[in-house]
């Protein structure tokens, strides 16, 4: 039942997103896009979370500084959020759970602004006391990549990794075997990526997936499990999602 409902919402995202298509301007193709994921997303997750747009910031950030805007950020209703008018805010760092950056077209160029984003979003730093918690909590907070077309193949996503990563300077840090140590290292920039109706990809640092500990052992260079896959695409990231926000912390 619950794959077969998110998979027809996967192909109903894609068929409605044909229709800002005839649009003659990139942002007005974009914005409502984005809208669908929003809307998706707010049908869906638990309501200890909410659905925003805006910056994030830790203890260090400055007035005026130059950040990075998140078409969508995933927080804690729990926590505070500075409201910058116009449907924007400002989301305190602790409070944040995942970012997703919705692309109409995912090429590498995108890739690499998305990967930018993240790994700004990955240097933020929380200021939390944690008395007791229960239930998976993401070492960091999750960036994702939700986008409507794509290459081909995932394959080609997978390859845009270390060449854009390189260019940024930004290291790949080596998966620990040990499960408890796995699941507790974050993502250096982003944490997935899903093309809806193509596949997905994702760092193999998540306590369920569809690697295992064998494949671990025989690729422990390994980093990032990817698939091509027609259907069942937002419904992992659905899964992803669920998992990181079904826990409690004090």
């Amino acid at each position: 039942m619950l794959k077969s409902h998110m998979d027809a919402i996967e192909k109903s995202l894609i068929a409605i997103s044909q229709i800002p298509a005839n649009s003659g301007h990139s942002l007005h193709k974009g914005t409502p896009r984005e809208a669908f994921i929003k809307e998706y997303l707010e049908a869906h997750l638990p309501t200890n979370v909410a659905i925003g747009t805006g910056e994030i910031i830790d203890a260090n950030s400055k007035p005026g500084q130059q950040r990075n805007q998140y078409d969508i950020v995933i927080y804690k209703r729990s926590y505070p959020k500075l409201d910058f008018g116009g449907g924007i805010s400002g989301f305190l760092v602790e409070s944040v759970i995942a970012t997703i950056e919705v692309k109409s077209t995912l090429n590498q160029g995108e890739f690499s602004t998305a990967v930018k984003s993240a790994y700004n979003c990955k240097q933020l730093k929380a200021n939390t006391v944690s008395s007791f918690h229960t239930g998976y909590i993401p070492p960091s907070i999750l960036n994702y990549i939700v986008a409507y077309k794509g290459p081909a193949n995932i394959k080609t996503v997978h390859g845009w990794v270390a060449t854009e990563y390189q260019k940024l300077g930004i290291s790949q840090t080596t998966i620990p075997a040990d499960d408890n140590k796995r699941i507790s290292t974050p993502a250096n920039a982003i944490d997935a990526v899903f093309v809806l109706g193509k596949g997905l990809m994702y760092y193999d640092n998540v306590p369920m997936g569809f690697s295992n500990e064998q494949h671990r052992k025989n690729n422990p260079q390994s980093k990032w499990i990817f698939s091509d896959t027609p259907d069942g695409n937002l419904l992992f990231l659905f899964m992803m999602l669920q998992g990181a926000t079904a826990n409690i912390e004090g």
